[in-house]
């Protein structure tokens, strides 16, 4: 029997040194990768402090969410940029069950501009980055409303189709000179917009 074990012995030995290799390098080779979910490509809005936050996700080589991996969001320190609810630049949080790390609390700062908010996250040993830009933005300050633009304009435009339709018929005893009938306005769907 002491015969038996020792023939296999190495057998066994390299099998369970075979198995220990496949599985440390299976956890070796978590590469983690960001995912932008959201946030890339908004525009900000500095007069109302309001931004959208970015919400990335962080996978594994094979598209499985990772848990628990550090995500920092960073934010430039001049120019178009902003701060987090930590009232600082960078933000750290932990990858939620589903891989998703939010960058909560973003506001804006006050100055206008494109600016990219720089995400990197590192797991076991591996890091991966992603780049989310944003604009900070001041809304144009309108005249009003575009309800009550709209309104005037409807009000401006039946006042006018109703003098140039009075005006039609009426033309001056022995004139020479044909009418002019002035403005045509015709109907259809008002737009508004900045000048083009």
């Amino acid at each position: 029997m002491v015969g038996l074990q020792a023939r296999w012995a190495p057998v066994a030995t390299q099998f369970l040194a075979l198995l220990l290799c496949t599985v440390l390098a299976r956890s070796a080779a978590t590469v983690p990768r960001v995912e932008v979910l959201e946030g890339d490509g908004a525009i900000n809005n500095i007069r109302l402090h309001r931004a959208k936050e970015p919400v990335v996700r962080v996978v594994d080589q094979d598209g499985h969410p990772i848990s628990n991996a550090a995500v920092t969001f960073v934010l430039p320190g001049k120019g178009a940029g902003g701060t987090f609810a930590n009232g600082q630049t960078s933000l750290t949080v932990l990858s939620d069950v589903d891989g998703r790390a939010v960058g909560h609390g973003l506001r804006p700062n006050g100055s206008a501009g494109q600016f990219e908010i720089r995400v990197t996250t590192s797991f076991q040993g591996q890091a991966a980055t992603a780049n989310i830009l944003q604009t900070n933005a001041e809304p144009a300050h309108g005249g009003g409303s575009s309800k009550t633009i709209l309104i005037v304009a409807l009000i401006g435009g039946a006042a006018a189709a109703g003098a140039a339709f009075a005006l039609k018929g009426k033309s001056a005893p022995n004139s020479t000179t044909p009418t002019n009938p002035g403005a045509v306005i015709s109907p259809g769907n008002p737009v508004f917009g900045p000048p083009k």
